[in-house]
Parts: structure tokens; sequence; C-alpha cells
């Protein structure tokens, strides 16, 4: 099922692409799927299986909610994949929030182009932590097995599509979007500027930003105009894998984490405008 969602959407780049890319695809996605593999193979050795573990010990000894009320199969499946995506929708929102965390969140940032692959590059760290809290979540919910497995195919197979450099028609999008993040909704979450990276923070469904007052519906440049990635990490040297696994720890954590706002994206549109203005008004005076 991964091999054939990231299949899908890889080809799908190749034919409707939605941006031109700035840097060489095979430099990016050498570095990005050695990341992908360190992530595999740190899951495989120190936690395979984690959260389904969890999950069939929560059956067999009745730990959780849905367990402790008796909540009927189908609901409890249900319940699971909607509330493990509200506790990613708020774990999301911790890495922004908290400088320490925000420095592993930042290697999946610091992409210059984002595509199918940029949706798992994360920092092998970074994974670990959000397996304890999916563990964590998943034995005081009470998760049916059955719920945490359909939960992970949602999860990655979004993740993989919605990161993806591809090419939506508008009105599809805008009805795609009441449902599942979108391509286009989760760009904005990848600008450069500070107010447009701390925005659309879903994975899988687009309810919680529209909720919690974080959802912006487009760049306020236009998708193909925006910049991607970290305003201090615009040269593809300082992004070679080896780069990318110490940049927590040795790398600068910039203005993005929730400590500062940053201008607004209108007000620096406006500004911009104003120059342009009054550089024309010199040249004609």
């Amino acid at each position: 099922m991964f091999f054939s969602i990231f299949v899908v959407v890889a080809f799908w780049e190749l034919k409707a692409p939605k941006r031109r890319l700035t840097v060489s695809k095979r430099g990016r996605w050498f570095n990005n799927l050695g990341i992908i593999f360190l992530d595999s193979l740190t899951m495989r050795l120190l936690l395979p299986g984690a959260a389904v573990l969890v999950a069939a010990a929560a059956g067999q000894y009745q730990w959780g909610l849905l367990n402790h009320f008796k909540v009927p199969f189908p609901l409890a499946v249900l319940a699971t994949i909607v509330v493990l995506d509200l506790i990613i929708y708020l774990q999301h929102l911790m890495f922004h929030a908290v400088p320490l965390l925000w420095r592993l969140h930042m290697v999946h940032h610091a992409d210059l182009d984002i595509d199918v692959t940029t949706g798992l590059r994360f920092h092998p760290i970074e994974i670990l932590i959000s397996m304890f809290i999916k563990m964590g979540s998943v034995a005081a919910l009470g998760s049916p097995v059955a719920g945490v497995v359909l939960f992970e195919i949602i999860l990655n197979g979004t993740a993989m599509f919605n990161h993806g450099n591809i090419r939506l028609p508008e009105k599809a999008d805008k009805i795609l979007r009441l449902f599942i993040v979108t391509p286009d909704m989760h760009r904005v979450h990848h600008s450069v500027l500070i107010r447009e990276t701390n925005s659309n923070f879903g994975f899988n469904y687009p309810w919680w930003d529209r909720i919690c007052g974080t959802y912006r519906p487009q760049p306020i440049l236009g998708h193909e105009k925006m910049r991607i990635g970290l305003s201090h990490y615009r040269q593809p040297e300082r992004l070679s894998l080896g780069h990318l696994l110490v940049m927590p720890f040795v790398g600068n954590p910039g203005a993005y984490s929730f400590n500062k706002i940053g201008a607004d994206p209108e007000a620096l549109i406006r500004q911009r405008k104003r120059g342009m203005n009054d550089e024309q008004d010199r040249k004609e005076s």
C-alpha cells in the first residue's frame, strides 16, 4: 500500500506538477530517501509495530476509555482514527511551539522544494518522539488494533498526497479540502513566511485548523511564486543527508517557532507595493 501510493503520487508529479522545482531532484531525493530509510530502520530496530502492539495489549487488558465504556467496535475504530488525527494535529503544533522540538522539526521544513518525499522526511528522533506520543494515546484511548492499522495507512497515504507537487483543478481542491488536507492547503505550511509556516498544521483532516483558528486558505504570493523552506537555509550544500542529521544539534533554528509570530504576509505585500510605487514616483519626478 505504501509503495503503491508513493508511485502514484510521484507519477502524478511528473505528469501534472504544480510548481517548477528550484533544485536538483536527484540530490533532494537522495537526502530525503536516506532519512526515510534511517527512520524505517530506527523504528524496526527500536519500536517494531509499537502502536499496534499497544493496541493489542489495550484490548487484552481492557485499557482505555473505549474499553471502559464498552464502545461498539465500528464506533471504536472510527473514534480511533478521528481522535488520533486530532492528537497528531496537536503534536504538530507542539513541535512548532517548543523551541527544542522545533530544532528537530525544522529538518522537515528545510526542504527547498516540496514533493512526495517531503511528506516522510523527518529526523529519526522526531519519529521516535511521535511514536511514544502515539503509543500513550492508543493506551489511554483503548484503541482497537484495526483502528490503529487503518489510521497508520491513512496517515502515511495522506502525508504523501498532501505534500505532493501535484496540480488539482481549483473546484476539485475546494471540495476536497472540506474533507481532507489537499496539497494546495498544506503547501502554505511550507512557506518561508513565518505566519504561513505557522498555519495549516493538519495532516489528514482539515477541520482542526478551521476549529482552532490556524487555517490559511492560500499563500499570499500564490503557489507558483511562493518560496518553500526556511529563510536561513537556502544553500543546497547545507542540506545534505549528513547536515540534516546534525541540524537539530548545531543548526540555526531561526525565528519560526511560536515564540516569534513574524510579519503579516499581507502587510509585507502592501509594503512591497508601496516601495514599488515610491520608486516609480521618484523616476517620474
